[in-house]
């Protein structure tokens, strides 16, 4: 019996892995929390990436033309998907939030559509040691 030669066996080329996936949710937690009628606190959350539409859709709203610092309402309102058990989030939501729950909103819109990603770089004022800190919410100690 002859043997093949190398030559014609096979080659295995291994395949490619996938394309990382593109992550369009971000799950996040409020500072403080939203307060709904029934006194209820909700502080987790996620907000999606805003598309081009997001953008332009509060320009021509009557309220952002009369107040332009209204346009981060508006759009949050359109970008933010849940707040605790509450999936449907209009303007009115977002109005009766804490003003620090506000500005991290709108830090993370800024963070995760402009600059991809939720982490901040921070200096610990004690010991000047610097690490990154995942704004859109891990509880104080977990990894």
């Amino acid at each position: 019996m002859r043997r093949r030669s190398a030559e014609l066996d096979p080659v295995v080329v291994p395949a490619a892995p996938p394309p990382p996936r593109l992550q369009t949710e971000f799950t996040f937690q409020l500072p403080r929390g939203y307060v709904d009628e029934d006194g209820q606190v909700h502080r987790d959350g996620s907000m999606r990436l805003a598309t081009a539409r997001d953008e332009l859709a509060p320009l021509i709203d009557v309220r952002v033309k009369q107040n332009p610092a209204y346009l981060s309402v508006v759009l949050l309102s359109l970008v933010v998907t849940r707040l605790g058990t509450i999936t449907t989030i209009r303007t009115e939501t977002i109005e009766r939030l804490f003003a620090s729950d506000l500005a991290f909103l709108q830090d993370l819109y800024r963070r995760i559509n402009a600059e991809g990603h939720t982490l901040a770089e921070v200096t610990c004022p004690n010991c000047d040691t610097s690490f990154d800190v995942d704004l859109a919410g891990s509880r104080l100690g977990e990894s």
